[in-house]
């Protein structure tokens, strides 16, 4: 039986942009379409042309996708203007696109109190603008802005304004729940009575998150009979954001309710690179990916109790509803002071550290990790340490250097600006094979000296580190008063952009920290087989 095509739009470039603290460069903008377009989108939505340097140099030159259509944001007219005489209608038809978007209110109260103009100029505002975009080859969509809410309050203007847009030829009608605030039963109802108007296969759906229904929403709009859905990577939007691709298309590609009535452009393969797409698009915003994001998160396919891991070994789907490997994730036995011997084993193999089940030594590595966790590690959050942990505990890690002494000062002095100023300096001193190296350094604090000086100079292993750096830091308190444990937890990143975690605790935060660089720097030489 043939299956139905849904058409996936991607707004992470325009929508998207307005997410808070969110700020796209234009070469940003150009690796995000290239990577959007590999995955199968069908519809980039590259910004507004006009509204920003940025947007209009965008548009400047139509990038070369291989699948996706290069789409183009704007408003309808202005009420008063010509379709000729209105320079943002005439920037987006000037813009190198494949498509435009137009919004438009689709709610009576807003075009009475946002815009302060009639309906029927609302009306005529629609039909010349999607006529002019249509007359100059463009494929031509319009977003309903609140018609959600300007259906519950007045249905017949609301089905007006989506019929202008198909009657004057618009390929796609979008109906936008711009405040999110419409819930997913309401969303099937009203989709299902506007594709008595106008057919499903031109009605597209474009849903806001702030009751945590977007993706809800979105596929309660295709159950309905909309056959385009609008969102964005990893959910970007202003206030809450949009309905995340990153939770749609694997449920539209691996759910059997949506995978056997519909075909999306993303294959299977494409869609293996899911949590590459999710994460880089993080790595270019410079901010953590978020660990429990469904389907692509790091804790998404993460088992920590005993019990749970145990089923999981002897079957994933114990507690797995898909394969991680099917949108790129991967399985995780975490360990913590919940573990049994399952989760120990599981994670050794996963990390691919040599072991022998029968092995007592296994028993003392799951009691070294209970004492440790509960003098304060957190052997789940610090990947590498428990690894160092692991191969110490079950056969050997080199002793590649040790540090004879370290020290570490804090001295707040004038500069030459006559400003005051904090400046911290460490002197590193480490035996390498009998070899004495001592090496100094300043830093923003005592942390960052230390950590330079560290790294500085460890002779022989120094080209195995070269590439490694501290890509974030984070401390907390575990207990209070005076005599409080510091927990200390380290990402580094190597030449490759892979990362790893390590941890250290103490009383002391020089000396957590101090265990946690050590730890990193230690890891690093292990994954890269240097000599002993």
């Amino acid at each position: 039986m043939s299956r139905e095509r849904l058409y996936l739009f991607d707004t992470t470039l325009r929508d998207g942009a307005q997410t808070n603290g969110v700020d796209f460069t234009l070469h940003d903008k150009q690796i995000i379409a290239d990577m959007l377009d590999d995955l199968g989108i069908d519809y980039i939505e590259g910004g507004y042309p006009g509204a920003n340097p940025s947007d209009t140099e965008f548009f400047a030159a139509k990038p070369k996708f291989d699948h996706a259509k290069f789409t183009a944001f704007g408003m309808t007219r202005r009420p008063g203007r010509s379709a000729s005489n209105d320079p943002g209608l005439a920037a987006l038809i000037e813009a190198k696109a494949d498509a435009i978007c137009f919004v438009a209110k689709s709610s009576e109260y807003q075009v009475r109190v946002a815009l302060e103009t009639t309906n029927e100029e609302n009306l005529a505002s629609i039909r010349d603008s999607v006529g002019a975009a249509k007359a100059a080859g463009r494929e031509v969509m319009l977003d309903c802005e609140h018609f959600f809410d300007g259906y519950k309050e007045n249905p017949q203007f609301a089905l007006s304004c989506a019929k202008a847009a198909y009657d004057s030829g618009a390929r796609w009608v979008v109906l936008c729940d711009t405040n999110g605030g419409t819930m997913p039963n309401e969303i099937e109802a009203i989709v299902g009575d506007v594709v008595k108007h106008i057919p499903g296969d031109h009605v597209g759906i474009h849903t806001h998150n702030d009751t945590e229904q977007a993706v809800a929403n979105s596929l309660a709009a295709v159950r309905a009979g909309a056959r385009q859905i609008q969102g964005a990577l990893n959910g970007l939007g202003e206030r809450c954001g949009n309905a995340n691709l990153c939770s749609l298309i694997p449920t539209l590609k691996l759910k059997e309710e949506f995978a056997d009535r519909f075909e999306i452009g993303v294959s299977e393969d494409k869609l293996a690179t899911l949590v590459h797409a999710s994460r880089a698009l993080d790595n270019i915003l410079n901010r953590a990916p978020d660990r429990h994001a469904p389907y692509v998160g790091e804790s998404a396919f993460v088992t920590k109790t005993g019990i749970h891991a145990s089923a999981v070994l002897k079957d994933p789907h114990t507690y797995e509803h898909i394969a991680p490997e099917a949108v790129g994730n991967h399985r995780k036995v975490l360990v913590s002071d919940q573990a049994g011997r399952s989760n120990v084993i599981a994670e050794l193999e996963r990390a691919g550290i040599p072991f022998d089940r029968n092995d007592p030594k296994l028993t003392r590595l799951v009691e070294e990790m209970k004492e440790r966790e509960a003098a304060g590690y957190a052997y789940e959050s610090a990947d590498a340490s428990f690894d160092l942990l692991a191969r110490r505990t079950l056969g050997k890690v080199p002793d590649y250097f040790k540090v004879v002494q370290f020290d570490v000062n804090v001295e707040q002095r004038y500069n030459a600006l006559a400003q005051r100023v904090t400046v911290a300096m460490a002197v590193v001193k480490v035996d390498v094979d009998g070899e004495m190296l001592i090496s100094a350094a300043e830093g923003n604090g005592p942390v960052n000296a230390l950590d330079v000086a560290l790294r500085k100079d460890l002779g022989k292993y120094q080209k195995y580190i070269e590439g490694l750096k501290l890509a974030d830091y984070r401390v907390r308190i575990l207990n209070g008063g005076t005599e409080a444990v510091t927990r200390v937890l380290i990402e580094s990143e190597d030449e490759a952009g892979e990362r790893w975690t390590t941890i250290g605790v103490s009383p002391n935060i020089i000396d957590a920290s101090f265990q946690a660089l050590m730890d990193s720097v230690i890891y690093k030489l292990v994954k890269s087989n240097a000599p002993a």
